[in-house]
Order: C-alpha cells, then sequence, then structure tokens
C-alpha cells in the first residue's frame, strides 16, 4: 500500500480513510468471512475493524507493516465475535458438522472454494484451522488466543483436517 496515503490517513484525512477502506476492504472482508458466517456479523466486524485501524494508526510504526497489522486486528476482532456467540465451542462431534445437502452437493474448484467447505466444520474447529494453515500461528499462540490447550488447538485442527479430507474426497477431488 502507498506509505504517502498511509501517512495522510495516519493524518486523519477522510479521503485518504476512504482510499485505504476501499483498497482493503474486500481482503479483510474475506479474512472475516472465513471466521463468520453470519453477514451482519461480518458487516459489523468488518466496521469496528476500520474503527480500530483509523483510531490507532499512530500504533503503526513501519508502514511496510500496514498490511498484517490490519489483518490482525480484523482476525482479532473475528474471534472477539465469536467468543460473544454461545454457539461457540470445541467439540469432536461429527454432530456439530453441518452437512453438506444435495443441493449444497456444488462442483467446488480447488483452491477458492475450499474456503467454502471450512462454513461445514463446527466453529472452533474451522477457527482453528484458519489461524494455523492460513493465518500462520502457531499452535501456542492459537491456544493463548483462544483461552485452550495446545492439545486442543492440535487436536482441532486434525480433525478439521480430517472433515475436509472427507468432504474433499465427496466431492470427487
Amino acid at each position: 500500500m502507498d506509505e504517502q496515503l498511509l501517512l495522510e490517513c495516519k493524518r486523519k484525512s477522510r479521503n485518504a480513510q476512504r482510499q485505504v477502506y476501499e483498497e482493503m476492504a474486500h481482503q479483510l472482508n474475506s479474512v472475516c468471512k472465513r471466521y463468520l458466517k453470519n453477514s451482519e456479523d461480518i458487516e459489523e466486524v468488518l466496521a469496528d475493524t476500520f474503527y480500530i485501524i483509523f483510531t490507532k494508526m499512530d500504533q503503526v510504526k513501519d508502514l511496510k507493516t500496514f498490511e498484517a497489522w490490519a489483518r490482525k486486528i480484523t482476525v482479532n476482532e473475528c474471534l472477539q465475535k465469536l467468543r460473544k456467540k454461545e454457539q461457540f465451542h470445541y467439540s469432536l462431534d461429527e454432530g456439530n458438522a453441518v452437512k453438506i445437502s444435495s443441493e449444497e452437493n456444488l462442483i467446488f474448484s480447488l483452491e477458492k472454494d475450499i474456503l467454502k467447505l471450512l462454513n461445514f466444520l463446527p466453529e472452533g474447529c474451522k477457527t482453528i484451522f484458519n489461524l494455523f494453515a492460513i493465518e500462520g500461528y502457531p499452535h501456542k499462540e492459537i491456544a493463548s488466543m483462544l483461552s485452550i490447550s495446545e492439545g486442543t488447538s492440535k487436536s482441532q485442527l486434525n480433525f478439521a483436517r480430517k472433515k475436509l479430507q472427507e468432504m474433499l474426497h465427496q466431492q470427487n477431488f
């Protein structure tokens, strides 16, 4: 992202903030969609994320790290939203996984639509898979972020991988 634009954004320029929003909204919305299913929750988290970004930009010392910093804020806001939900829990019970109906038995493209398959996993598994496999967090940090043990993080990841493999197999991949 253009450093001059970010400097103007740090100075609270509304035009610069609009440009940053336009450049980052799609990317950060995609992050939200990996963690949250409800479109209202996604919109709320995205709005909260941009509020934090624009009010705390002075914390970014190296503007080259801005996008990673914004992404981390987005992930943290998604996790905070999930913690507030009563149904968010960690379970290895297959009954918590959403079944793919015959109407939803679409032809998934391998890279793009594998993210759609994540929505069929239980929330806890999906969250840990996102944090580990997509965001690159180690199990120790995931455990700390979610107030769980490293073992729980590892078992949830293994369960998510197994279920994703089964779903891919069902889709004939």
